[in-house]
């Protein structure tokens, strides 16, 4: 597996990353073989960086890398500011303290690899408090490093502009592709590593669903398909799902001949030298493999990468809900 440095933390990590969402049980159930599984496999194939965050699952998630075996060079970040007490509006330095020890002891640490503001209201990012509180809370020991993970390019930017800040959690792919013209260069100037999140659309980009496909009740490309339950660019992307099936039908036709739809994706991904890992969730093992596979890609032409961004612009953008 090859690794990327992620920003000004230092650590080497894999950049095909592991998204653990999905333990939460957010995309449907999942049972612990499963989920141990899915760990397994991850630290075979050598993906050393799993993003989770102490919502999914209501803990489940964290409680279950916590209780596996991780080796020493795998980093965990883990994320707060969407439970109870916090949002949407009770943000404050011993709240954030206490969500963090809530995190570490599930995970079974004494300090946090990487704790991760959480889609934190765009009001709360401008007041700017709560970043002062993450640089005590490092000065602390609680975490080692501090970032936050965004929904908007605006959110993104006011936290490019905090120095504690050292990394930045973004919706990027090929349905979303704004981050492109000023975001990731300005990461790069403050060394902020991108860590990539919905890089396959919530699984609109492996080309696997038709307009007739079901998910289940508890799944929130179910529940929030339309924005009921949190922002609806978490899910799909913002694309509406019908829409979104169309649109790939298209991407198909730009794909290389014989790559996997989900590997173009990743590969598209990985071909912005900002991007530090790209966090791909899994709901069955053996969908490792598909990911890692895409590390090993050659890179895609720089004139369709080209005809992509204006595929991007007149096709999918006009689409998106949610903010972009």
């Amino acid at each position: 597996m090859k690794t990327r440095r992620l920003g000004k933390t230092g650590y080497e990590v894999s950049e095909i990353g592991l998204g653990c969402w999905q333990l939460g049980g957010d995309f449907g159930p999942v049972g612990d073989e499963t989920a141990d599984a899915i760990l397994t496999h991850a630290l075979n194939a050598g993906i050393s960086f799993w993003d989770t965050a102490d919502v999914y699952g209501g803990g489940l998630s964290e409680s279950r890398i916590g209780a596996h075996a991780k080796g020493p060079n795998v980093t965990i970040a883990t994320k707060l500011g969407r439970g109870a007490g916090l949002y949407p509006d009770g943000y404050s330095k011993q709240a954030i303290r206490d969500s963090l020890v809530g995190s570490a002891k599930r995970l079974g640490v004494d300090t946090l690899d990487l704790a991760q503001l959480h889609c934190v209201p765009t009001e709360v990012l401008r007041d700017g408090a709560i970043f002062g509180w993450m640089d005590e809370l490092k000065a602390e020991g609680l975490v080692r490093h501090w970032g936050a993970s965004v929904e908007t390019i605006e959110e993104g930017l006011i936290c490019l502009d905090q120095p504690g800040c050292a990394t930045l959690q973004i919706i990027f792919n090929l349905f979303r592709q704004d981050a492109v013209d000023e975001l990731l260069p300005r990461a790069a100037e403050k060394d902020v590593g991108i860590i990539v999140r919905l890089p396959l659309a919530s699984g609109l980009l492996s080309g696997k669903y038709d307009k007739n496909t079901q998910f289940d009740a508890s799944d929130h490309r179910s529940y929030n398909r339309d924005g009921a339950a949190f922002s609806v660019g978490e899910t799909f992307s913002g694309i509406p799902f019908e829409r979104g099936v169309e649109l790939v039908q298209t991407l198909k036709g730009y794909a290389p001949e014989g790559v996997p739809l989900s590997q173009f994706a990743l590969r598209w991904i990985l071909d912005h030298p900002q991007v530090s890992t790209v966090i791909a969730g899994v709901s069955k093992p053996e969908q490792i493999a598909d990911n890692v596979a895409a590390s090993e890609r050659k890179s895609l032409f720089p004139a369709l990468m080209k005809q992509l961004g204006e595929w991007y612009r007149d096709e999918v953008k006009p689409e998106i809900r949610g903010g972009v």
